[in-house]
């Protein structure tokens, strides 16, 4: 049996047929010469662990399972409030006081039941995060706090697993990806050293916050995660990309490795 590389430089078998139905279901994915079968071969072999499922792990969790990607673990100990509803577009009406990562699960069931939803309803702590990391060849930080921005580049270059990081601000938006245990790439810290003092940045309550710039960036994120499981394009390695909704503007950011 033939192998492929993973998004971890390690290799598997082959990845698994699709079905008639899955053939169908991703035709338009299927006849883009960058996927191809054997792209969407490497999607449903892909797991993804999605962490928060709020204003960011909304979209990326619905691309992804759109996309066919075969597991999808999400990672948050929240239950749906009413102020969510203006963003996190992956919870209803009907789930008030439901727990976002079950919300989140039966939104995805709908969309795509090829796709497998591991639910985890917890915070992600220094205590918990390798092994949540461990199960899952991508991590997508859809946190909302500096805490976990800053420890889970640290846990995914330990378990060398890519890392597709975003954040939102009131009008604004970044995403970079993170590989840096491959190729000498640079770290989250080379980009941010360390996280800001406490207090200094507002959170959405505080602040405000555009619901479809969650959207924006979101998207953007299950988009890195899409090219790095298949293995076409130019992830943003290396790159932080910076996005002005008040001017609809993008632009990006090249940085380095920092030398020890």
């Amino acid at each position: 049996m033939s192998e492929t590389p993973s998004p971890d430089g390690a290799r598997h078998s082959a990845e698994p047929d699709l079905s008639a139905e899955e053939i169908e279901r991703y035709a338009r994915h299927i006849v883009l010469p960058e996927v191809g079968g054997p792209g969407q071969k490497r999607f449903k072999r892909t797991r993804v662990l999605i962490v928060g499922a709020g204003g960011l792990g909304s979209p990326v969790a619905l691309y992804l399972a759109a996309a066919g990607i075969g597991r999808l673990g999400l990672v948050d100990d929240d239950v749906v409030s009413l102020s969510n509803l203006q963003r996190q577009i992956i919870h209803a009406s009907t789930e008030l006081g439901m727990a976002k990562v079950e919300s989140a699960q039966r939104a995805l069931s709908r969309i795509n039941p090829h796709v497998a939803v591991d639910t985890h309803r917890t915070r992600l702590t220094e205590d918990n995060a390798s092994d949540l990391v461990a199960g899952y060849d991508i991590v997508v930080d859809g946190s909302d706090n500096s805490a976990t921005r800053f420890l889970l580049p640290d846990i995914c270059e330990a378990a060398r697993k890519p890392l597709v990081s975003g954040a939102v601000g009131r009008f604004d938006g970044s995403v970079t990806t993170l590989l840096p245990f491959r190729d000498d790439n640079p770290r989250y810290r080379d980009l941010f050293p360390k996280p800001p003092p406490e207090g200094l940045v507002p959170s959405c309550a505080e602040a405000g916050i555009l619901g479809a710039l969650t959207g924006i960036i979101g998207s953007i994120q299950a988009l890195e995660v899409m090219k790095l499981a298949a293995g076409f394009g130019e992830p943003l390695i290396g790159r932080l990309l910076l996005y002005d909704a008040l001017s609809q503007r993008f632009e990006t950011i090249a940085y380095k490795r920092r030398k020890s």
